[in-house]
């Protein structure tokens, strides 16, 4: 069926369901219909509004039913949530477009019976002058402002990071331009001729980064290996590492591969990058990048990064973009907000194994980054600090500057871009 909104309530009920990333759900769903790009955009548009916006729809929903939200059948409630979200945040939709298709969506998913309900629902919240109502005790107001969990809202207000959930989508895709395949000029060129001079732009402080806004995955550039998709936080992680041709890496958690690539780039194809996953499978996409993108030195293995494998050489470059709890990709992964934060309670003992491990493959005056896409000062400089108190033979190191602003919680020599966390040692002894 080629109807944008039917296929956003049947993503968003798998994805509240499963508990699965968006992007990969999304993905999946968009690649499997018949839509074309203008519905496609609106299905995304609405996919992650309605994910981005939950807590919000369902408070407006709750004071405009006269039953208990939890009480009403999954596929009306996301209809609903569909429909509020298209007349409180979507200008491009009329508000009478967005009741009646609301309405034939309760038909089209066999729940008639409710579609009078839906009509009332939505009609009421326009003739209200589409009112959020927003309670005085401030954790809760900001909960339904930004929709957020109240307990992430205390998180955050902790780790002084609220601007998080303000973060909006930029309109966007950041990419990494691969030098061995093509000079920047042609680069550029090739950009420009496909999206237009106006949808094109260099990022300051990152020389292979640009920031793009239209399709440049399903183009011959991309299957020729010109470029791999990157946020500039993650490419400026393999700048704060610097690695060269005289190096060997070591990628300890590296699939999909992004940050793998970027190094093996920045190396000139020379030297080499070892880089491990847990998983098999993922460890396969590493190396389908690497292939694609003429990258022979790097090497993908499966290998658990906590435990020591003294068959390893010693590197003189080591990263360790561990896991984490992701607190600052919730504009990107909108269904972190949702978590419990007791789920993170167990990263940090897992972040610190993979580091410690990492270290005992580090050579004398070798480097080592340790990043995160968190916020969380547990999951960030606790972790580092007792590194340093557990291993007297590492200094930090000064990190390099860059086109993109440092966020000002976090005090050098670490530092926080985007959101993302950055620390990096040097093992002098």
């Amino acid at each position: 069926m080629n109807d944008p909104r039917f296929l956003t309530v049947k993503l968003l009920g798998k994805t509240f369901r499963s508990g699965s990333y968006s992007n990969i759900q999304l993905s999946a769903g968009l690649d499997s219909s018949d839509l074309d790009e203008r519905g496609k955009k609106l299905c995304s548009a609405l996919y992650y509004g309605v994910i981005e916006r939950r807590i919000t729809l369902d408070h407006i929903i709750s004071g405009l039913s006269s039953r208990p939200i939890n009480k009403l059948d999954d596929e009306i409630v996301n209809i609903l949530r569909c429909g509020i979200y298209q007349i409180m945040y979507m200008d491009s939709v009329p508000d009478n477009a967005a009741v009646n298709e609301s309405v034939n969506l309760a038909k089209q998913f066999g729940k008639s019976s409710a579609a009078g309900m839906v009509n009332a629902i939505l009609r009421n919240f326009i003739r209200n002058g589409k009112q959020l109502t927003l309670p005085e005790y401030a954790i809760k107001r900001t909960s339904i402002e930004y929709s957020a969990p109240e307990e992430l809202v205390r998180e955050l207000m902790k780790n002084d990071a609220l601007e998080v959930l303000t973060c909006k989508h930029r309109n966007g895709a950041y990419i990494r331009r691969n030098p061995l395949k093509c000079t920047a000029e042609e680069f550029d060129a090739r950009l420009a001729e496909r999206l237009g001079r106006e949808n094109v732009r260099r990022v300051n402080g990152l020389p292979d980064c640009w920031l793009v806004s239209g399709d440049m995955i399903h183009t011959e550039a991309f299957e020729k290996g010109w470029f791999h998709v990157q946020s500039a936080a993650s490419q400026y992680i393999c700048t704060a590492l610097a690695p060269t041709e005289n190096d060997r890496v070591l990628d300890i958690c590296a699939a999909p591969g992004g940050k793998t690539f970027t190094m093996a780039e920045m190396m000139n194809g020379k030297g080499e990058v070892y880089a491990f996953d847990l998983h098999e499978k993922r460890v396969k996409l590493i190396r389908e990048g690497a292939e694609r993108l003429g990258l022979a030195n790097i090497r993908a293995a499966a290998g658990d990064s906590r435990k020591f494998d003294p068959e390893l050489p010693q590197f003189t470059k080591i990263l360790c973009d561990v896991p984490c709890s992701g607190l600052a990709v919730i504009s990107i992964k909108p269904e972190i907000k949702y978590k419990n934060i007791s789920d993170f309670d167990g990263l940090p003992e897992i972040q610190y194994n993979i580091a410690n491990n990492a270290l005992n493959y580090l050579a004398v005056g070798g480097e080592l980054v340790y990043s995160t896409c968190t916020i969380r000062r547990e999951e960030n400089e606790k972790v580092c600090a007792r590194l340093l108190h557990a291993h007297p033979e590492l200094e930090p190191v000064e990190l390099p500057s860059t086109g993109i602003p440092a966020d000002r919680r976090t005090e050098l020599p670490y530092r926080s871009v985007n959101g993302f966390f950055v620390a990096k040692f040097r093992r002098r002894v």
